[in-house]
């Protein structure tokens, strides 16, 4: 599949890719890029708190259809920032509250589910 940033997805289609991930996955990351080659600065971050704590989660590219998966993402955290963690289907938060959750020493129970 080729990537032409001109185009996006139907809203809908991205609202059942959304919605999905967080039903089938323990541990869900929207991001912007891929595990392998981040594309911003917060999704490199939470990328690597949560890889502290967890072998498998899924990661989720947004940056294919960036407003619907913002409006998307918006509906089942009442966020539109990425990068967004969901946990056992509950929103968790971005890269921020990853972060402050690590100095608590809260984000490997919280990633256990």
């Amino acid at each position: 599949m080729t990537f032409d940033p001109n185009q996006s997805l139907p809203q809908e289609e991205v609202d059942e890719r959304v919605q999905t991930a967080i039903d089938e996955n323990e541990v869900v990351l929207f991001m912007k890029g891929t595990e392998m080659m981040p594309q911003c600065g917060y999704s490199e971050r939470a990328l690597g708190l949560i890889g502290q704590y967890r072998e498998e989660f899924e990661t989720v590219d947004t940056l294919e259809s960036l407003e619907e998966f913002r409006g998307a993402l918006a509906d089942h955290s009442g966020w539109e920032t990425i990068p967004q963690t969901f946990v056992n289907g509950e929103f968790v938060g971005g890269s921020d509250v990853l972060a402050e959750l690590d100095e608590r020493d809260e984000l490997e129970a919280e990633l256990a589910g």
